[in-house]
């Protein structure tokens, strides 16, 4: 059976729900796109390899916008990291999926406009994003939320916005008739990067509140939702820990089963092999080093 190792992107609260702060090894790796948000623990859940890196850094430094995807990611894969589960808070766009709830997306609607969306600046790569999450790790998720006392949504669709300030109300009733079940401002471009590294992703989205498209209860305070929210990432973010804790075990079972993301890159590349210097092969090897070999002078 081949080597799985899964990497795990969210919080510094997440990672101290699963335990995993503090423990194992800690590194610092050189990328090509510059630091990842912070150090990387290396370490084991019920016996599964893992690596874990706190995407927005510690203190949470690095807003939505300037957080280090392509870094994140390709640290991630130089560790020998085959899966990646994300985390994310998010808004509801939908009565049914409530506040405190996890919800599995399916499918994105990118609207993020500032970010670096590829690691292939240099080489023509058109990877297939159809389906954007990975179709075995999603039912893996699912599989394992069955045990779950927290409700666990299997699909919606996810608004990833550009940030840093929150949805406008019509922006937010906007986005209710495109057919957008959540809003959030941090799966794009990680679920793109991840499909370019023929890594398997999937994001456990949670819930803290309905966004700005409901009218607030009368008489609260913006203060009063502020501090309800507050609350919610913290309660939602502990469901989440248990549900990654479920799941881990379970992946290299499913391994492979369903979909085709590791191996991606096999008809996306568009340009001229033979034209594309060794500097970038070089450069890239972690991701292309099984379809491009230097070039022989």
């Amino acid at each position: 059976m081949a080597v799985v190792r899964v990497g795990i992107i969210g919080s510094h609260g997440l990672g101290q729900q699963l335990g995993v702060v503090g423990r194992g090894e800690s590194h610092i790796l050189e990328t090509p796109f510059g630091p990842h948000a912070g150090p990387i623990v290396t370490t084991e859940l019920d016996g599964v390899p893992v690596a874990y890196v706190s995407r927005h850094g510690p203190g949470h430094l690095y807003n939505a916008t300037r957080a280090p995807y392509r870094a994140n990611l390709f640290a991630l894969k130089l560790l020998g990291v085959t899966h990646v589960l994300a985390t994310g808070i998010v808004g509801s766009l939908r009565e049914h999926l409530h506040p405190l709830q996890l919800v599995l997306p399916d499918q994105v609607i990118d609207r993020t406009y500032r970010r670096p969306c590829t690691f292939y600046d240099d080489v023509a790569v058109h990877v297939e994003l159809g389906n954007p999450f990975c179709a075995s790790l999603r039912q893996v998720l699912i599989e394992a939320a069955n045990p779950q006392g927290t409700t666990v949504h299997p699909a919606a669709t996810y608004v990833c916005v550009e940030g840093p300030a929150l949805s406008t109300r019509a922006e937010s009733l906007l986005y209710r008739t495109w057919g957008a079940d959540l809003v959030g401002m941090t799966v794009m471009p990680e679920a793109r990067l991840a499909r370019e590294a023929e890594m398997h992703y999937a994001m456990v989205a949670l819930t803290t509140d309905y966004d700005s498209w409901r009218t607030p209860p009368p008489g609260q305070e913006p203060e009063e939702l502020l501090t309800q929210v507050s609350h919610n990432v913290q309660v939602v973010t502990s469901s989440a820990a248990a549900l990654i804790r479920c799941a881990v075990p379970r992946i290299a079972e499913a391994h492979g089963q369903g979909c085709r993301c590791d191996t991606a890159l096999a008809m996306a590349i568009a340009t001229d092999r033979a034209r594309i210097p060794n500097e970038v092969r070089s450069r890239l090897r972690p991701l292309l080093g099984r379809y491009l070999p230097p070039n022989v002078a």
